[in-house]
């Protein structure tokens, strides 16, 4: 059977400036309007679950990929890349990079600051986004998106996560994978893809490495017994 080459990210040029915008109102997903309180997703739509690539997936920037899905309608959707971390940055460095003081004098927790970077997508990847628990939630910057998760954009999440101030799960992610509108589906149906509800403690397990294997698990597939069919939980 021929593999197929899945282009999941749009083009979208690397922003070298600050990857988090000031606090702003009117806040969207990848130019995708969406709405601050949890409702009810569409029938058919993944946003609020984890997308998880097949063993076939031939597309290194998504092999082994775990997405936890940020939106999801008849326009396209957007994700996160959940268990691949950034080689060449750190948490402490993006924070100097911002001009957020780090010195304990300052104010900041260092241990706070020990969280990695992930790369969450190819697309756009000097932007930078803050997927987190539901406990902090910032007015006019902060996306539900479903009952126990949410989204921040702004450097304001970083101040406040690096002094102790922030939620009490986040995933720091540059970047983020993008399908125009039918194309996800698409890619399901030519054997992509397998999706799943998502379980909080495995999309917030720093332990990256084994979250592929958990969201397998979690399916109910061995990856090494998987067929090449469509599927979903």
């Amino acid at each position: 059977m021929r593999q197929t080459q899945y282009n999941s990210a749009r083009s979208g040029r690397d922003h070298r400036p600050s990857p988090f915008q000031p606090t702003r109102s009117g806040a969207s997903l990848a130019g995708m309007q969406t709405p601050r309180k949890w409702k009810a997703r569409g029938e058919g739509y993944l946003e609020g679950q984890l997308l998880v690539a097949m063993p076939v997936m031939t597309d290194r920037r998504f092999a082994r990929s775990v997405i936890y899905m940020c939106a999801h309608s008849a326009e396209g959707a957007m994700g996160l890349i959940v268990n691949q971390r950034a080689p060449h940055i750190g948490f402490v460095e993006l924070l100097k990079q911002l001009k957020i003081p780090t010195d304990k004098n300052e104010g900041i927790l260092i241990g706070q600051a020990e969280m990695d970077v992930h790369v969450g997508g190819p697309v756009e990847t000097g932007r930078g986004f803050v997927l987190h628990s539901s406990d902090y939630y910032a007015a006019d910057s902060t996306l539900t998106i479903d009952e126990g998760v949410s989204l921040t954009a702004t450097i304001d999440i970083l101040k406040a996560i690096a002094t102790g101030k922030g939620p009490d799960k986040a995933i720091l992610a540059l970047g983020y994978a993008g399908w125009r509108a039918g194309q996800l589906e698409s890619e399901i149906s030519a054997n992509g893809w397998l999706h799943c509800p998502a379980d909080l403690d495995l999309l917030f397990d720093r332990n990256l490495e084994q979250k592929y294997e958990r969201a397998m698990s979690k399916i109910g597939i061995d990856p090494s017994h998987l067929v090449s069919e469509a599927g979903h939980a």
